[in-house]
């Protein structure tokens, strides 16, 4: 398992985009200011922004843009096999969903911690 992005979710893409590009110097490396995802070059590591609303749609979980205890992050790691790590953790961690193939070229599934924070695990898929 590896550890690839820190994914901040925000009621406010664009500005997020900007400020992430224009301000701190991030280069977009996918996603443009119009969309709702974005993976920025943050040396070692990706900075990823994601609407929030849209995570909440992904995972079916509740969303409020005044609900301060909607998710705000995701720490997301990269595994060989999603399907293969799901079967080896699904004893050991609730699973909100079980492993889905998703339109932008990811295979994901998503769990929380015991601290409440959601962890994401993909393996990269073809796009089609």
């Amino acid at each position: 398992m590896k550890l690839t992005h820190t994914r901040l979710l925000v009621d406010c893409y664009k500005e997020c985009f900007l400020f992430y590009r224009d301000i701190m110097g991030f280069e977009p490396v996918w996603g443009t200011e119009e969309g709702r995802y974005a993976d920025f070059n943050a040396g070692n590591t990706t900075l990823a922004l994601f609407d929030r609303k849209s995570m909440a749609d992904a995972i079916d979980g509740s969303y409020s843009v005044d609900d301060h205890f909607n998710d705000r992050t995701v720490i997301v790691f990269q595994v060989n096999d999603v399907d293969k790590t799901f079967l080896e953790l699904k004893e050991k961690v609730n699973f909100i969903s079980e492993p889905v193939s998703r339109q932008y070229g990811i295979r994901s599934a998503n769990f929380r911690d015991p601290g409440g924070n959601l962890i994401e695990l993909y393996h990269e898929i073809p796009m089609g």
